[in-house]
């Protein structure tokens, strides 16, 4: 076997990363790729703008949706326990999300409604159809998601103090009705969030408790969590955004005394966890693996392969995705999307992952043995990935060498 990379070529990857950094896009960024047995992290910039720390492999990121997959991947440890069954309607474990009620039209008021034409499953949370999450439309443009926002169900960019008690959480939701039938339309993360109630109910355990015995704990993920302790947060990078209403870069989140310095009354499924590129790696690795990390099997090759399949159908996929032509070349699996159809370069038929608003991103190729992670705090502004990542994942698959 060659090298897995070429050398010069990953001296570009270098290069053109610290030009985004020196524009100040982001202050600073941890790169990682892996292929076969080979690693390669780039440390780039600084933790925060002007003077400050650098950045180093063991920052600490706010890694936004990146937890999905780590929410899907907990929900099939219960599966092939069978203490959850794909198919199996969520009331058992979820009694408020009995006997919905479904909105006649999506931007119509919430007293006109029509029962469900079945109940809400397992399967419809993971894939995304269980007929509620975030419209790809500005705040409050229809009345559902205004009622939405003053329940404080965390249904925007992540902030993990709001939202209440997983319980309270669960009722607050179960007042609302559904925005489509189940089974419907693809729509985005609420149905990880209410995966991780589901996932605490059925283990008997707190969903935080259940991640790190079953997930972190395994793997060596010591540094990912729902908060990051005192004794850390000089290692966690300070959070960006550009304020929608000003165009001006802002901090989103400091570091001390910020969001995640503090244990969250609801541990987000869609998007609560903080992580390092090491962290990520022994789960993106994992799944890569098939299941089996370090001679331990945390899943069976088939729930890895369920997870990373496309489920979505045409009709599915027609409501539309994040962006206009997203599943033109995309499907959904179990937490992750799955490219479907090659559509450049850096997008091979197979490929699997997902990223996070707040900065991160993560792609693994199983027909290249390669996972690349990148790690800013700079959120992203549309749900088009930002030119660092486009640039990240095109600069990952001109290295190989062979």
């Amino acid at each position: 076997m060659g090298r897995a990379f070429d050398r010069r070529r990953l001296g570009r990857l270098h290069d053109i990363l610290a030009s985004h950094v020196e524009q100040t896009d982001p202050p600073g960024l941890v790169a990682l790729l892996v292929r076969h047995d080979e690693i390669h992290v780039e440390p780039i910039g600084g933790k925060t703008f002007g003077a400050g720390d650098p950045i180093r492999r063991d920052t600490i990121f706010r890694i936004a949706s990146m937890t999905k997959p780590i929410t899907a991947a907990a929900a099939m440890i219960l599966v092939e326990e069978c203490r959850l069954r794909l198919d199996d309607p969520v009331e058992h474990f979820l009694p408020e999300l009995a006997d919905r009620r479904v909105l006649k039209r999506l931007d119509g008021p919430l007293d006109e409604t029509e029962p469900a034409k079945r109940p809400i499953t397992l399967r419809d949370l993971l894939t995304f159809r269980m007929g509620f999450g975030i419209p790809m439309v500005p705040p409050d443009t229809y009345p559902i998601q205004t009622a939405a926002s003053g329940l404080e169900l965390g249904q925007g960019m992540p902030q993990p103090q709001k939202p209440p008690m997983p319980d309270e959480w669960i009722r607050r939701f179960g007042t609302l009705p559904l925005m489509h039938q189940p089974g419907e339309k693809w729509m985005y993360n609420t149905g990880s969030d209410v995966l991780g109630v589901l996932i605490a109910r059925a283990s008997g355990r707190p969903f935080e408790t259940f991640l790190r015995e079953r997930l972190f704990e395994p793997l060596g993920m010591s540094d990912t969590a729902f908060s990051v302790p005192a004794a850390s947060l000089d290692r966690l990078a300070t959070s960006y955004w550009t304020n929608p209403q000003t165009a001006a870069l802002e901090i989103y989140d400091r570091a001390v005394d910020g969001e995640w310095s503090s244990p969250p009354a609801f541990p987000s499924g869609g998007g609560g966890l903080v992580s390092t590129v090491d962290d990520y790696f022994a789960f993106a690795r994992m799944l890569l693996d098939l299941g089996k990390s370090g001679g331990e099997r945390i899943l069976s090759r088939a729930a890895v392969e369920t997870m990373t399949a496309d489920h979505l159908t045409p009709s599915q996929k027609a409501a539309g995705g994040l962006g206009a032509n997203f599943f033109d070349n995309h499907g959904w699996g179990f937490g992750v999307s799955v490219v479907t159809a090659r559509a450049g370069l850096a997008e091979p038929v197979g490929q699997y992952g997902w990223s996070g608003g707040l900065g991160t991103s993560w792609l693994s190729d199983p027909a290249e043995d390669m996972v690349g992670i990148l790690m800013t705090q700079r959120a992203w502004t549309s749900p088009v990935p930002p030119e660092i990542c486009r640039d990240f994942w095109v600069l990952a698959y001109q290295a190989i060498d062979e």
